[in-house]
């Protein structure tokens, strides 16, 4: 029998403001095995991003347990999160976030470079995921060239260009309209399983979440 791919043991966040201690993630208890696309639901300010972030190993600060693909990270050093994220995590946020002086295709290419693939290589995985994600018309437009759901479609592309065991997504869908997202969405999730990556998709829409393989809920610090 496979291993969870992801395994979060009382996961907990904290935070002063205003001299209060707040009290975001309590114990946050949660497997994800291989392949297995999960929604993260929750209402805005749940902390499902602050979730998104310990797992995504983008900031320090969490109490508890955090393996991802075998490997303990919450005590690793800079260095070693840096390796972890870039061999095994891919990230889509709610906002694209692409390079505006770079076209669909450099967008998706450059991750690949920085982790040491070829350009030529990196090129043809770019072009072959924008394809699959109907952009085939798109590869050399720039963002500002492009519509916000295509937009959204390129970071989902540039999202899975390292073949990662684990896609992060924050809302990556909630910046378009109903239409839009649905599409959107339905591609993801069919690029996403053609790849074989798991996915922990964070979002307050049940609709959208029933989706998926498996839907948990953030409620008051704990998962339900």
């Amino acid at each position: 029998m496979s291993k969870p791919i992801v395994q979060l043991r009382d996961l907990k966040r904290s935070f002063e403001q205003g001299g209060t201690r707040i009290d975001v993630l309590r114990g946050v208890n949660l497997d994800i095995m291989p392949g297995e696309i999960v929604a993260l639901l929750g209402p805005s300010g749940s902390g499902k991003s602050t979730m998104l972030q310990a797992v995504g190993l983008l900031e320090g600060g969490f109490e508890g347990s955090i393996n991802i693909a075998g490997e303990q990270a919450e005590k690793m050093a800079s260095d070693q999160r840096t390796r972890l994220r870039r061999e095994h995590l891919g990230f889509v946020y709610q906002f694209h976030h692409l390079l505006p002086d770079f076209n669909a295709t450099e967008n998706v290419v450059m991750p690949q470079m920085v982790g040491g693939i070829a350009e030529a290589e990196a090129k043809a995985r770019a072009e072959s995921l924008l394809t699959s994600l109907g952009l085939s018309h798109r590869l050399t437009h720039r963002p500002s060239q492009l519509s916000g759901g295509e937009q959204q479609r390129v970071a989902v592309a540039r999202a899975l260009a390292n073949r990662p065991t684990l896609v992060l997504a924050d809302e990556p869908t909630g910046n378009l309209d109903e239409a839009t997202s649905d599409t959107v969405l339905g591609q993801f999730l069919e690029l996403v399983r053609g790849e074989g990556s798991a996915a922990l998709v964070a979002t307050h829409n049940e609709r959208l979440a029933l989706r998926m393989d498996r839907v948990v809920r953030l409620h008051e610090g704990v998962l339900e």
